[in-house]
């Protein structure tokens, strides 16, 4: 049978053709390639075909393929280009099922290792040298802007302001998690004018810094003020006994509000409060939600602060926390396996909650305090002004320039050199005359005209903070320069600007040719303040946490859940990762450890008998509790990954396959229904998933993500382990069947247990440690990993393998890397 793919040409012509280039185009070709190489080149072509045409077409032959594939599209003339990842996708997806045996199916088609092997080698050639091209001309990096948070920081940084700017921008799409991928962002109007409102803004908060912060705001309440419930009335503030302003544990809306804390300006306020507990259970301490809203039903929306466990002793207990105009904060007990006082009518009278014996919380003093954490005045007008005179008088209310009079040419000079500075600030590289003269233009054309000399430069500051130099990364094509790896570097490990020693080196050339270098600055910026800053995002993104607040666990079915809970968990994870990268612990313990980080309310809710203090968190060995350790463990992690009622095998299977073991599972085909659980429990999900993976299209994909899937059944959608289902009857939920946790691993390794399951998972190190590697890389280019990232991604596991893939000798390999180091 004749190719379907290779026209039927003369011998001399049909390895060009099968390049699929025409025949006008071979004198450039043999003048642009050696001979040999593009002979070897159509010889790797003509062996693909030979293998699709005799080991795939039967079975994948036009649009009704089985599995929805078609063999016939796959086309070979793309190899002769520079191809992406997305043109080279099936082909990708060919190379994927045939390295894995997993097609030609054994059972149905005999294939020598040989004929794979080679089929297997040449495929890779051909994509990687297609793919490898696109990246040279394109570059594998596509033009990417910063994210809301980074320009939030950027900002913050240029200015010293501490302003969350980013909620003054709509909500940006992720892509596997990730908010900065760079074919995911848009720029329209729409986005321009969202920017220019938050430059604005930024520039408002940094004038009014130096105008007022040197103002002390300070609201300070004993006992007698912050209570605001007078007998006979009946409201949702604190009422006062013996000296103490008192909340009981309810779980009505906004119960706990104290409205004499109402901010008259948004802003970072300090918080001190002194509290005790009363009524305690005998076993426990009295867990608190503190947070921060209007505390009214038209604008329900709160924002957490943070938690504090009470004794009946009392402490005293602070937090910074930014909040908003007009809001107030509210502070309650809000652990769920307290007693509940009861109250009717929507409010809480005099008196109410006593008789009932409830625990509470008793407040002796409260204190806010305006404070600007991003630095003094100094900071920032060193930031607006550098070594310009500028004053503001109160009573005239204007800033005034000492070289204020247009006659005075030195004036006009200072202005210019100052918007310079902070130019090539605002751009993370040094300016050229011809890339600023827009803005000197604004300068000298304003003080021409008389302008007054501050507003000026305020208008050419916002001139230079809406310029693309400042929105979007500046990287060249092929190797970056020193200042486009400092950009790459600070962002990835700060989410903002480099720093003055990071410009300085970039400045001086020491990075691009210096990976020696390029670790150094990694182990300083990892040791730097801006650490928390790292693990928090990339956490929040490469494992979903961002997401955690998404669903609320059923209270009918999860009444020990409750918001201390949540943010616990997050506490958990988050030190966690920060413990593995300090101690450069192998990557391994991603999945499988023997500690964690508990407090009191998050140990009583796993289950753990651990003595810990009040609002401590302790590193805790889990060794004699088996069922935790590792992050498919953790609470954050197992509610992300359900819907807040039910669990799902193929979800948590899928995500544990792709955020942790690294193991790509493709997009179901589309006409593949869905699995609906049984809420009645008359099918468990393994039953109906047996039923699922009979249709061939599935069966290849479930084998990877029914192991983990079925295993970590044993956590419910809250984070607790269990033994049972729970069935729906007459309204009621109830204990269903047994869960089986036991399967067996895609290489035919069996497990019995999640303990089992988990230790499997945990011996592929290298294969984790890729993953790790490649969602770092996503996270910090912006592109999704790519076919020749692979390479790649297998020498940054070589570079850490001395050192058991520590997660840290991982970060370094990462930041030298070759896709990390070019466009």
């Amino acid at each position: 049978m004749k190719s379907r793919f290779i026209p039927d040409r003369s011998p001399v012509c049909r390895p060009y053709a099968a390049l699929g280039l025409p025949y006008a185009a071979l004198g450039l070709l043999l003048i642009s390639f050696p001979l040999g190489a593009v002979c070897s080149a159509a010889e790797d072509v003509q062996s693909l075909t030979s293998f699709v045409n005799d080991h795939c077409m039967d079975c994948h032959d036009g649009p009704d393929g089985e599995g929805g594939f078609n063999a016939g599209s796959l086309n070979l003339d793309i190899f002769a280009d520079a191809a992406s990842e997305k043109d080279l996708h099936h082909w990708i997806r060919a190379f994927d099922r045939v390295e894995q045996g997993e097609m030609p199916p054994p059972e149905d088609v005999e294939v020598d290792s040989e004929t794979r092997a080679t089929f297997v080698k040449d495929l890779r050639t051909a994509i990687k040298n297609s793919q490898d091209r696109h990246h040279q001309s394109n570059g594998r990096v596509l033009s990417r802007r910063l994210t809301n948070d980074q320009l939030t920081a950027t900002l913050g940084d240029l200015l010293s302001i501490d302003v969350p700017l980013a909620r003054l921008m709509p909500e940006e799409p992720r892509v596997d998690g990730f908010r900065n991928i760079a074919d995911a962002q848009s720029m329209s109007y729409y986005h321009l004018e969202d920017h220019l409102r938050v430059v604005d803004a930024a520039l408002d908060a940094a004038f009014a810094k130096l105008r007022t912060a040197d103002i002390p705001e300070v609201i300070d309440l004993p006992a007698n003020r912050i209570a605001n419930k007078r007998k006979g009335q009946r409201n949702r503030d604190p009422e006062l006994r013996e000296d103490a302003a008192v909340i009981w544990m309810s779980t009505m809306a906004f119960y706990g509000r104290i409205s004499r804390t109402t901010v008259d300006e948004a802003g970072w306020y300090r918080i001190t409060l002194e509290a005790s507990s009363l009524n305690p259970p005998d076993d426990r301490n009295v867990w608190c939600s503190i947070r921060s809203g209007k505390c009214v039903s038209t604008a329900a929306l709160m924002f957490w602060i943070g938690s504090i466990e009470l004794t009946e002793k009392p402490q005293t207990f602070q937090f910074d926390a930014w909040i908003e105009k007009d809001h107030m904060l509210e502070i309650r007990p809000a652990d769920n396996t307290l007693k509940k006082a009861k109250f009717r009518g929507g409010q809480v009278g005099f008196g109410e909650g006593e008789p009932q014996k409830v625990p509470g919380i008793a407040m002796h003093h409260l204190k806010l305090e305006r404070i600007y954490p991003a630095g003094d005045t100094n900071q920032t007008r060193r930031a607006l002004f550098g070594d310009l005179d500028v004053t503001w008088h109160p009573k005239k209310k204007q800033w005034q320039l000492q070289y204020a009079s247009p006659d005075n040419p030195a004036g006009k000079a200072a202005l210019v050199e100052q918007a310079k500075r902070f130019a090539a600030r605002a751009f993370r590289r040094p300016i050229d005359e011809q890339s600023f003269a827009p803005y000197r233009q604004i300068i000298e054309a304003g003080w021409d005209a008389k302008q007054d000399p501050v507003d000026l430069l305020r208008q050419t500051y916002r001139a230079i903070l809406c310029s693309p130099r400042l929105i979007y990364f500046t990287e060249p094509p092929g190797e970056l320069d020193d200042h486009a790896i400092a950009c790459r570097l600070s962002y990835l490990l700060t989410g903002s600007m480099p720093d003055e020693e990071l410009r300085r080196a970039a400045n001086k050339g020491q990075l691009r040719d210096n990976p020696d270098a390029i670790i150094t600055h990694t182990r300083r910026l990892l040791d730097g303040r801006d650490f928390d800053t790292f693990v928090t995002d990339f956490g929040d993104q490469w494992l979903d946490l961002a997401d955690i607040a998404f669903t609320e666990p059923d209270r009918r079915m999860f009444s020990d859940f409750d918001l201390i809970v949540q943010d616990a968990m997050l506490g958990e994870t988050r030190r966690y990762l920060k413990t593995l990268i300090s101690e450069n612990r192998p990557a391994s313990q991603l999945v499988d450890s023997d500690f964690t980080w508990l407090n009191d309310r998050l140990a009583r809710y796993y289950d753990i008998d651990v003595e810990i203090g009040p609002t401590e968190w302790k590193r805790v060995d889990l060794r004699d509790h088996e069922y935790r350790g590792g992050l498919m463990t953790h609470g954050s992690i197992l509610k992300v990954t359900a819907n807040g009622t039910d669990t799902s095998p193929v979800v948590r299977g899928v995500w544990i396959c792709d955020r942790l073991l690294g193991i790509p599972i493709p997009d179901p085909p589309e006409n593949v229904p869905a699995i609906e659980p049984d809420v009645r429990g008359a099918k468990t999900i393994r039953e109906m998933l047996a039923k699922h993976r009979e249709d061939v299209s599935c069966a290849s994909c479930h084998k990877r993500i029914d192991p983990p899937g079925f295993a970590l059944e044993m956590f419910d959608a809250a984070g607790q382990w269990r033994e049972n289902y729970l069935v729906r009857k007459s309204g009621k939920y109830r204990q269903g069947p047994n869960i089986d946790a036991s399967y067996q691993m895609p290489d035919g390794r069996k497990f019995d247990s999640f303990v089992e399951f988990r230790e499997l998972a945990a011996s592929t190190s290298r294969r984790i440690a890729k993953n790790f590697a490649g969602q770092l890389l996503v996270y910090g280019t912006g592109t999704p990993i790519t076919f020749s990232d692979r390479d790649h991604l297998e020498s940054i596991a070589t570079a850490a393998e001395d050192n058991q893939y520590g997660l840290r000798s991982l970060i370094e390999a990462v930041v030298t890397s070759q896709p990390f180091l070019n466009k």
